[in-house]
């Protein structure tokens, strides 16, 4: 099974990939990336209401994406199916109220905009010292310290702008980088949906003769 997890371009998640997984998957990615790359595109250019286009478009991202994860934790057993029922729900609530918040007024949206992406920033940031990648070597300890100092670099932005010009502008650069960062979760998505489309184009295993598809290759094959 293939999922737009961590990890969506790395080799392990390839390999794993079966062609006929692959050929569902990798048009879903490919029209979900285009689909956030337009978004971003178009509320980079549309000043009268892209903090509303870009937090529109984040709350339906996480609201689907929560509810299908609060309907999928009654497969999942003991504390996986408690922990993806509360992160299903959090998502829910939070992707509604910023479709609401898009639907109130521009001035709203911008609003969340300039004190929840530096917000965000620094929760996510936090959460990675917490589970202690700071201290760790190599690829999380890179994102970890890079998301501080992007944290950091983005505040002093966001304030630096209210203080020099005015808070309308602040909000305005609050908008661009949100958008930015909705195109960047695009690329990977993007990337990962050529890398799945190669799959999708493998031949599928031929089974033995008289093999009627069954799982008993894993004990040994059939009869085994």
């Amino acid at each position: 099974m293939v999922n737009g997890g961590t990890g969506i371009l790395g080799a392990g998640t390839l390999s794993a990939a079966s062609p006929e997984a692959a050929r569902r998957t990798w048009p879903q990615w490919l029209g979900l990336g285009f689909a956030l790359i337009a978004v971003a595109v178009t509320a980079i250019l549309w000043d009268a209401a892209g903090a509303r286009l870009v937090v529109g478009a984040l709350g339906v991202f996480f609201a689907v994406r929560g509810a299908a994860l609060f309907h999928t934790a009654g497969s999942l057993a003991g504390e996986l199916s408690g922990r993806a029922r509360t992160l299903g729900s959090t998502a829910l609530v939070g992707g509604l109220a910023a479709v609401a918040v898009a639907v109130a007024s521009q001035t709203l949206a911008a609003r969340v905009l300039l004190v929840g992406v530096p917000a965000v920033l620094f929760l996510a940031t936090a959460a990675l010292f917490a589970r202690g990648a700071g201290a760790r070597r190599g690829g999380l300890a890179l994102l970890a310290w890079s998301l501080l100092a992007w944290s950091l670099l983005v505040t002093g932005l966001l304030v630096g702008t209210g203080l020099a010009q005015s808070w309308a502008r602040a909000q305005e650069v609050a908008t661009v980088v949100t958008a930015l960062g909705v195109a960047g979760l695009g690329v990977p998505l993007l990337v990962g949906a050529v890398n799945l489309r190669v799959v999708a184009a493998r031949p599928a295993p031929a089974r033995p003769v008289g093999c009627a598809g069954c799982a008993c290759g894993a004990s040994g094959g059939c009869g085994g």
